[in-house]
């Protein structure tokens, strides 16, 4: 009779797992192909796979104490595995170990660690309740609870603890497919199938491929990772559009994918801009990569977001004043500013700058604030001063396009296309194969999104070049300033460029960091197009950020990027009487060149 009772139970169990799991599987398998998906090459995959999943390392090392926490109860489902069968199997009159054996002893020492984890966890989730983990659910109590009844009873023997280890068990598996818990057998999956690059935007799949408009427009991926999310709030937490009160809320464009797919489903073709997902929010993204940065289940939010924006953008459903104005501007002018060419030229002939003739080591690439912002010049003229003074020759384009870099992230691809083809037309016939440049937008560009024109290119950002060669630029003698320095997102997270700029600083001024700084930087605002769009809801990123550079006591806030510059700038003069002065690196290596080193 108790054998007939545990069958019974365990296929009704199994059957409402499958009921659901199977759902979604299929959900995921109905999904667009995904044009941009190569399995190969797998080493890297595989190395992604042991520290995210095997060893929790990127779980741990964003929230030490909660990571372990979450990291033990996973090794603790890991090591159960073939204990719960065997638990299983007893029911049955089998056995896979003897009571005595060592596995179930080691099995026996992670039930108490579990057990305690879970309780933190619980504690956390309901007592401290860190506003990113959001309102609290029933089901993360239940399923907290079932946790902690399957550690205990497996530790107390006797019957009684048997059938209530065994009931726990049967009533939480059917609750995992149901809940966020699904996490726990699909993101092993997704972290080895993730899109290789970090923030990669996918090129589009052919002239049929408007980007995301509705559901028949997820990729198998999108799907893959809209069910796997945990809620845990990590993306959000680091969002700086959530952070200034703006609608922009990166897990909930991943769980409003998941609840289209749910209701709609994948072939559908209803807009994917409307109930569950916002044109608002999805255009409030910097693309600072914050959230894929800290996502510790392989979600990878840009592609998503940029295309919406593209679905948006392509089907002329967006109306914005600001982003018209800018793509009018890059149609007519080749700069999103407006700026006349004959500008650009009027500037090179001004100071001398060598057109570039083949036989220069770089090709110094200006960018649209190195040719027409004013601060934007005044960076690359202490870089043209480092360079000459080095002895490092270099040369300009005759002619250059705006890289593309907003226009791309904003969804224009048709745009982006044109001007991508008529810079990489100018650098084949200038016979420039090695750039270098001011701007992280441009190089994450040029080096990244151009590949999809078959492009190759050796693109270095000044930060870089300096950091090589800092040794030969004179130190400064007696205490130098402090310095705070200002982590470009698209240097910083998408490039790994960290110590290379601190490196330019050091022997001009003391470094110190913001609250927020390096992999966890807070984004200057400017990222994503939204330089030259209205930021109307909420705080300023951009004023945000300054006031944590003002906070550091610093005299001088250091950058890396002409955008943030600009940024900072204004945002500086808002939140201190007198602002500390602003210095890209560029500046403070051609300061390290004057007598007194000013």
């Amino acid at each position: 009779m108790r054998m007939f009772a545990l069958a019974l139970l365990l296929a009704l169990s199994v059957s409402g797992f499958l009921l659901r799991f199977v759902a979604v599987v299929r959900i995921v398998r109905a999904s667009r192909k995904d044009a941009d998906f190569r399995l190969r090459p797998l080493r890297p995959r595989i190395k992604r796979f042991v520290w995210e999943v095997l060893l929790q390392g990127k779980v741990i090392r964003e929230r030490p104490w909660p990571g372990l926490a979450h990291a033990l109860v996973f090794w603790g489902f890991c090591a159960f595995a073939l204990a719960t069968l065997d638990h299983l199997l007893r029911g049955f009159g089998l056995a896979l170990f003897s009571r005595e054996s060592l596995y179930l002893r080691v099995v026996a020492a992670f039930a108490a660690a579990v057990a305690v984890a879970i309780v933190g966890l619980a504690a956390r989730r309901f007592l401290v309740r860190p506003k990113w983990l959001g309102p609290l659910s029933w089901e993360s109590g239940l399923i907290a609870a079932l946790i902690f009844v399957l550690m205990v009873t497996y530790l107390i023997p006797g019957r009684l603890s048997w059938w209530l280890h065994t009931l726990a068990l049967l009533i939480f598996l059917p609750l995992i497919p149901h809940t966020k818990h699904l996490h726990l057998l699909l993101s092993p999956v997704t972290v080895f199938l993730m899109r290789p690059g970090f923030s990669r935007i996918p090129p589009l799949a052919g002239e049929e491929d408007f980007g995301l408009v509705a559901g028949r427009d997820l990729t198998w991926i999108d799907s893959l990772q809209a069910y796997t999310c945990v809620e845990c709030g990590r993306c959000t937490e680091h969002c700086p559009a959530q952070n200034t009160g703006k609608l922009l809320d990166p897990k909930e464009i991943i769980l409003g994918a998941r609840r289209y797919l749910n209701e709609c489903g994948p072939a559908s073709e209803t807009p994917l801009l409307g109930e569950h997902l916002k044109m608002e929010a999805a255009f409030q993204c910097t693309t600072c990569g914050a959230c894929e940065y800290q996502c510790p289940v392989g979600i990878q939010h840009l592609p998503v977001i940029v295309g919406l924006r593209r679905g948006a953008v392509n089907t002329g459903r967006w109306e914005d004043e600001h982003g018209t104005r800018m793509f009018l501007n890059l149609e007519r002018s080749g700069n999103p500013l407006g700026f006349s060419h004959a500008e650009r030229e009027k500037f090179i002939q001004k100071h001398g700058l060598p057109l570039f003739d083949g036989a220069q080591e770089y090709c110094l690439w200006l960018g649209c604030m190195g040719s027409y912002d004013q601060q934007g010049r005044e960076i690359v003229l202490a870089l043209v001063e480092v360079l000459r003074h080095l002895g490092v020759s270099f040369g300009v384009l005759r002619r250059e396009k705006c890289s593309g870099d907003a226009a791309r992230r904003l969804g224009n691809d048709l745009l982006f296309e044109e001007l991508a083809r008529t810079n990489l037309e100018e650098i084949r016939k200038s016979g420039a194969t090695r750039l270098l440049s001011i701007c992280p937008h441009c190089v994450r560009t040029i080096r990244g999104d151009y590949r999809d024109f078959g492009a190759n290119l050796e693109v270095e950002h000044h930060s870089e070049l300096l950091a090589r060669f800092s040794a030969r630029l004179p130190a400064r003698s007696r205490g130098g300033e402090k310095v705070v320095f200002h982590d470009a997102c698209y240097l910083g997270r998408y490039r790994g460029l960290f110590d290379q700029p601190r490196q330019v600083i050091e022997p001009w001024g003391t470094v110190v960091d913001p609250r927020r700084g390096r992999r966890r930087g807070f984004c200057c605002g400017a990222g994503g197009g939204l330089f030259f769009l209205g930021e109307e809801q909420g705080t300023r990123v951009s004023v945000e950020r300054a006031q944590e550079l003002v906070a550091t006591g610093a005299g001088v806030v250091g950058a890396a990027c002409p955008f943030c510059h600009s940024m900072l700038r204004d945002a500086l003069a808002t939140v201190s009487g007198v602002p500390p002065a602003l210095l890209d690196i560029a500046q403070i290596a051609a300061a390290r060149l004057r007598p007194g080193h000013g």
